[in-house]
């Protein structure tokens, strides 16, 4: 696997882009210490402060693109798995689609974009500073870090090189399980890793309209099963879930 490490980019993303248009083989990882122009799923802005990982992979796209989508689901696979790393296992969780959360707050961040060919999986992760008043609560990995851990004689944390070093091999190791397999080991692996996933109710807030239910599943497409309160079942494919503490 090959890394390309740098010091400032405007995104690791469009840096991924300029890669493949200069012929670098995939798969390939760019990091960056600082960006000045991260950007998040639905267009927003990702701050991007020093200390914390910005990183993009570089696979081979499928041919289908609806496929190629469900690679955000294995994305959050692989950042809960490095955080298990670090952290136990107990207080991390993941929020549909791809948002992972520890102890109910995110932590990192999923930016697929495809061009037909490849497909760039951008991932930042909250190691040392996390955002204030975010529309979601966030927080930041050594946050859920004791003090006696990090002042052992084996450093828990060493920064965001040895991070991507865990989360490229647990991409790509799911990435070909995708391949091999399909989507359904993904999502039972996925669903495996939610709390209080199914039955859970929730607000799903869309582009024009703002849904409440009950989470019934999670769909063989990735979609998200909502049973709206008439009691009829709703395809999500795009949105942003909140819980409804009842």
């Amino acid at each position: 696997m090959k890394f390309i490490f740098l010091d400032t980019l405007d995104s690791t993303n469009l840096e991924a882009f300029r890669q493949i248009d200069q012929g670098q083989p995939v798969p390939f990882w760019v990091i960056a210490k600082e960006q000045t122009h991260g950007r998040g799923r639905r267009g927003r802005d990702w701050i991007s402060k020093a200390g914390n990982l910005f990183s993009s992979g570089v696979y081979q796209a499928f041919d289908n693109p609806q496929e190629t989508t469900k690679l955000s689901f294995v994305a959050a696979i692989a950042i809960v798995e490095t955080l298990q790393a670090y952290l136990p296992p107990d207080l991390i969780s993941v929020k549909w689609p791809n948002d992972v959360l520890v102890k109910g707050e995110k932590i990192s961040g999923v930016l697929l974009e495809n061009n037909g060919m490849y497909v760039v999986v951008g991932i930042g992760i909250n190691l040392v500073s996390h955002p204030d008043k975010t529309k979601y609560p966030a927080t930041h990995l050594l946050a859920h870090i004791t003090p006696e851990k990090l002042a052992g004689p084996e450093p828990v944390m060493t920064g965001p090189d040895a991070v991507l070093a865990l989360l490229a091999e647990r991409f790509t190791h799911w990435y070909d399980v995708f391949v091999q397999q399909g989507f359904t080991p993904i999502r039972q692996s996925w669903v495996s890793k939610t709390r209080n996933f199914r039955g859970s109710s929730v607000n799903v807030h869309l582009a024009k309209e703002t849904l409440k239910g009950k989470i019934v599943d999670l769909g063989q497409n990735g979609e998200l099963q909502l049973r709206l309160e008439n009691g009829t079942i709703r395809d999500i494919h795009t949105g942003d879930i909140f819980p409804v503490f009842e």
